[in-house]
Formats: structure tokens, sequence, C-alpha cells
């Protein structure tokens, strides 16, 4: 996500919090509440004026997260389309994505040109 120029942590924290709950609300249903779902909200890596970095979002319950992540598609509209949302992993599923990543990347490589037009 895009950050906010605001040198003061606490407004700063308090902004993100704001835009979580926001993306949040455009992904749910209208009768469901998981906004109120949020623990936490945290940013990773280190603050630089006017860089990027990923959040870390905890939820209380896992029906919520699995709700959202399912629903993640609505977020392509114009406000929110450079935001992505993807499930924290160790490094044992990350090592696992990888390895299918690059085997797909190699099968993608070795197709001839009238097969990946008809992919």
């Amino acid at each position: 996500m895009r950050k906010k120029k605001n040198p003061n942590k606490f407004t700063r924290e308090r902004e993100e919090r704001e835009l979580v709950k926001t993306v949040i609300k455009q992904v749910q249903d209208s009768k469901q509440e998981f906004d109120q779902e949020m623990k936490e909200v945290i940013r990773l890596g280190r603050y630089s004026e006017g860089g990027r970095r990923p959040m870390k979002v905890r939820m209380r319950s896992q029906v919520a997260v699995e709700e959202i992540m399912a629903r993640k598609g609505k977020l392509t509209d114009v406000e929110h389309k450079d935001i992505w949302m993807k499930r924290d992993m160790n490094l044992e599923e990350r090592e696992k994505e990888k390895a299918l990543r690059s085997e797909a990347k190699a099968k993608n490589d070795k197709r001839t040109e009238i097969e990946k037009k008809n992919v």
C-alpha cells in the first residue's frame, strides 16, 4: 500500500488502520462487519518518507480471513488498484510456492507461440 507522508508515528498508525478498514469494507458483503475483526495493523520494514512497504493485518477469526481472501478480487476498482492481498506463509510454504512458480515458468518457456496464444 502506498503510504502518506506523515512523520508522526501515532497519526500515521491511525491513518493506516483507517485505510485497512476502508479496504476491508470494500471487500466484505453489506451485512458483514469484518472491519471489527481487525486485531492489529503492522507496517513491515523501516519507515522512509515517500517509500512503500507492506502491511500485515492480524484478524481475530480465521473465518474473517478466509472470507476476505475469497473476495479480494473486488479490489480491482480505480481507487484500490495498486493494493494486493496475500496470505501470510511460513518459510516452507514460500519455498514450495517458489518451486511451483519456477516449474510453471519453465513449462511456459517450452511452449510454442501457437500454444501460448491458445492458453
